[in-house]
């Protein structure tokens, strides 16, 4: 059965019944339940997010669809097609609004108008996978650049559904458990290297054996804390072959490293070693630096201690911790938009959505001053864009300590 359970903000082990093979600690520990309401920071902000962020397809008139608006751009103003969405941020949406069922009492009407906008927008590859982004052209939203998948918004759907499942149950209209195992079976076909059981980037990679592409990794994709739910929620054990394997990554760069920093895009070299991809890889320059897509790393892979208990996740949490403390002195707004993976910036600005991250690591340890600093800054940056805006939106979710556990 699975049920809804909210992780403790101050107590960061949640064990029961989750499957771990990678240094969790024993199911035997203790639970600690958060049942405190959500902050006025957080309710205040979603509301902000909404009103942003989250729009309805016009062009349907049959039963709502929603999206989550990522460009900042419309039809209307460039009178061309315009890109208006990616997976990446419908996956967001839908944990998002999952999160705040307790809050917002049409959290159930709007997760299921973005789960019809999802099934309206597949994948030519995983037939149950999203495709990775939509064009408004006047007439409909339409996927462009490529009907294919992108892996960590696909990895976000599955997981919302699960949670909706523990909210709302899957007798009704949607059966939520089972589109979430459908989403999950595809993951494992279409998203995973099956011989490095690794994520890959996307099912676009599936067939193509023969490319730099295919043993790639994008370090913002190890969700690690979703692995072993994915594995309980199909009864495929494989999932945990991907946990173990992506913790084997994550420590060899912690290890080599001392910084926790792990780069957006990671590739195997001549030895079978997996290390920083070149410049311009897949996106830029700083595709081997910690850079936009890997500034989400400190909460991804930090919710899997505050969850799962996993020691390997605490390992990277402090690590990254120590260095951020030590380059900005402990104050937050001198976390820099980029660094190497040895720690030197590669920027010289600030950016909301490097800084919530940390918001979640900072969880992992005992200086709450540090923790209470990055908060402040946080709920106190002002007005950013659609990646900064969700990404701090998650994060105070999980700061609150709401983040649902389906179990």
């Amino acid at each position: 059965m699975w049920f809804k359970k909210k992780i403790s903000a101050v107590v960061a082990v949640l064990t029961v019944v989750m499957i771990c093979s990678a240094g969790c600690d024993s199911a035997s520990d203790e639970v600690h339940e958060q049942t405190a309401d959500f902050t006025k920071d957080t309710t205040d902000f979603y509301e902000t997010w909404k009103d942003r962020y989250l729009l309805k397809n016009p062009y349907v008139t049959d039963e709502a669809q929603y999206y989550v608006w990522y460009s900042g751009e419309t039809f209307e103003q460039n009178n061309s097609e315009t890109a208006i969405t990616v997976s990446e941020a419908h996956g967001y949406g839908m944990l998002i609004t999952a999160s705040m069922a307790e809050y917002d009492s049409n959290a159930k009407e709007i997760f299921d108008g973005l789960y019809r906008y999802y099934r309206a927008h597949l994948s030519e590859i995983g037939s149950n996978l999203m495709a990775w982004q939509q064009s408004d052209n006047g007439t409909a939203l339409v996927n462009t650049s490529g009907a294919d998948s992108a892996s960590d918004g696909d990895m976000d759907i599955a997981y919302s559904l699960l949670m909706a499942d523990s909210i709302w149950g899957s007798d009704g209209k949607i059966n939520y458990r089972q589109s979430a195992v459908d989403i999950i079976n595809d993951i494992m076909t279409y998203e995973v290297n099956q011989t490095d059981w690794i994520i890959q980037l996307g099912d676009w990679v599936y067939s193509e054996y023969d490319s730099q592409y295919y043993s790639a990794a994008r370090a913002s994709d190890f969700i690690v804390q979703y692995m072993p739910v994915f594995a309980k929620a199909t009864n495929d054990k494989r999932w945990l072959n991907v946990y173990d394997s992506t913790y084997e990554i994550i420590n060899s760069f912690t290890a080599e490293y001392k910084t926790g920093i792990l780069p957006d895009f990671i590739v195997k070299d001549e030895t079978g070693k997996f290390v920083p991809a070149p410049p311009d890889f897949m996106e830029s320059e700083y595709d081997g630096c910690y850079y936009y897509n890997s500034c989400r790393t400190p909460w991804r892979i930090s919710m899997d201690y505050l969850v799962n208990g996993n020691q390997n996740a605490l390992a990277f949490a402090s690590a990254i911790n120590s260095f951020i403390i030590d380059f900005t002195n402990g104050d937050p707004w001198e976390i820099k938009a980029g660094y190497t993976p040895d720690g030197t910036p590669v920027e010289d600005y600030n950016d909301l959505c490097f800084t919530a991250p940390f918001m979640v690591s900072a969880l992992c340890g005992d200086n709450t001053q540090w923790h209470d600093a990055v908060r402040d800054t946080v709920v106190n940056y002002g007005d950013d864009v659609y990646y900064g805006d969700t990404i701090k939106m998650l994060c105070l979710i999980a700061d609150d300590g709401k983040w649902i556990v389906p179990e």
